[in-house]
């Protein structure tokens, strides 16, 4: 009569140990290794400007009469543009000719006289040799050479001046009629027709000529990240409404000068890119990608399902595993929440910037520079630059869960690049479900949102 009761009870209970077993595997949230692609970027905002383009102003005062362009419109160097009234210009053309003429006619006469006073002066020599006149008559014959010469040569003087006087008027009469100093197409107009222009002081812009066939792309990037750019890296961007199109470049430049605003400091991050069928428009927005590192085609594994090894990961990655370990239960959650607030971390407290001296502001800045470049889950570019780096992971096998020490290669915020430790098809414990207390509350819903490709948990560092 024992023997069915003892076989009833090693039942149930062998059905109880493993119902418990699968109840607490099933709470728990897993991820698949999976081959895939990995890009360690920096994020950055741009705006398109055209790379060039010109202002075209008026160089000669006056009424604008009429305007041969629209914005839109294409046109070619040399086209006219625009047409100031040049009345006045016309008529201080005119008059200069005429003072011109006049100057010469008075040249003419004067050399002229001069040698009539040339022959006067021999006569009187002669004279002077047969004692027929006074030395006095052959010098004042000579004072009269000598004044025709320098009549000449003030008349000579006096035309130049006059003939520069007059291209000055030629030149300011061609310069009523604007041309385009380029091809392009003109993208603004500033003046209207019939208003009128002041050259005297400043040249008024009447409108803008720019070559929309070539862009160039001015993104804004922050002091923490500017240290990562190298001039030539990969870089694409994508625009409001271009459905997730790509545009692909080269890092060109770095403006050495910041601009800071509201103590931000952003650096200008300049690149060109092609635009030949002019999708690309003048101010568009652009969310910028520099590709610091990438790799296709490799095993990867979800950030929240990796635990950095102490040393190597930054304060977020610190932050994003404690709230991803399997059974994380209010110990992970109150992990979690403390990271995020900036009270318990490795980094301590986020000073209060407001109340810091600039000696001190800039050291904080270099801090954090040095952080950011030192590697780590939460660092976008760390692992690339630092090389592979030691992890454990927690796998979710038949027997139960695993914890295995993996090797890392690129990492991104969501995803990491698997060198060693984990095979394709392999699931890693990500987090555990929402549980009955609040801190498996906490934890689940933070593991939940970076097993789903999101933030990991605890959000970016404080720069």
């Amino acid at each position: 009569m024992l023997t069915p009761v003892v076989l009833i009870g090693v039942a149930w209970g062998s059905w109880q140990w493993w119902q418990g077993k699968s109840d607490a595997q099933a709470s728990l949230l897993t991820a698949t290794v999976q081959r895939g692609d990995i890009e360690d970027v920096v994020t950055a905002t741009g705006l398109l400007q055209p790379r060039d383009y010109v202002d075209v102003g008026a160089q000669v005062s006056g009424q604008l009469t009429k305007i041969h362009v629209e914005v839109g419109s294409d046109v070619q160097s040399g086209q006219l543009l625009a047409e100031i009234g040049a009345e006045q210009s016309a008529a201080r053309v005119k008059a200069n000719r005429a003072s011109l003429r006049a100057q010469r006619a008075t040249l003419a006469q004067r050399q002229v006289e001069l040698v009539k006073a040339e022959r006067d002066l021999r006569r009187q020599k002669n004279l002077l040799a047969d004692e027929a006149t006074t030395a006095e008559a052959v010098q004042n014959a000579e004072t009269t050479v000598l004044s025709t010469r320098a009549q000449i040569q003030a008349l000579e003087a006096q035309i130049e001046q006059a003939d520069a006087s007059m291209q000055v008027e030629e030149a300011n009469l061609k310069y009523a009629k604007i041309y385009a100093p380029m091809s392009g197409t003109v993208v603004s107009i500033s003046a209207r027709q019939g208003q009128t222009l002041n050259a005297n002081q400043s040249a008024p812009t009447i409108l803008r000529i720019a070559d929309l066939s070539v862009m160039t792309v001015q993104a804004q990037v922050s002091e923490a990240d500017v240290s990562r750019l190298r001039v030539g890296m990969p870089v694409y961007f994508t625009t409001l409404g271009s459905g997730g199109q790509r545009w692909q470049s080269t890092l060109k430049k770095v403006e050495p000068t910041p601009t800071v605003t509201n103590n931000v400091v952003l650096y200008n991050a300049l690149f060109d890119v092609p635009n030949p069928q002019r999708r690309l428009m003048t101010q568009m927005t652009a969310q910028v990608f520099f590709v610091v590192a990438q790799a296709r085609g490799v095993l990867t594994a979800p950030m929240a399902g990796l635990t950095m090894q102490r040393g190597q990961a930054g304060a977020t990655g610190q932050r994003s595993n404690n709230g991803a370990t399997a059974g994380g239960g209010a110990g992970a959650g109150s992990s979690v929440a403390q990271g995020g607030a900036g009270g318990g971390g490795p980094q301590g407290p986020r000073p209060d910037w407001q109340n810091l001296s600039a000696e001190e502001r800039e050291r904080l800045r270099a801090e954090r520079r040095a952080n950011a470049n030192g590697g780590g889950v939460g660092n976008v570019g760390g692992g690339a630059a630092a090389g592979p780096r030691r992890a454990t992971a927690k796998v979710l096998t038949a027997d139960g869960v695993q914890e295995r020490e993996v090797q890392v290669g690129v990492s991104s915020r969501v995803l990491a690049e698997i060198l060693s430790g984990l095979e394709e098809g392999e699931r890693v414990v990500t987090g555990q479900r929402q549980g009955n207390t609040t801190g498996g509350s906490s934890a689940g819903a933070g593991q939940r949102a970076g097993a789903s490709g999101g933030m990991p948990p605890g959000g970016m560092p404080p720069r």
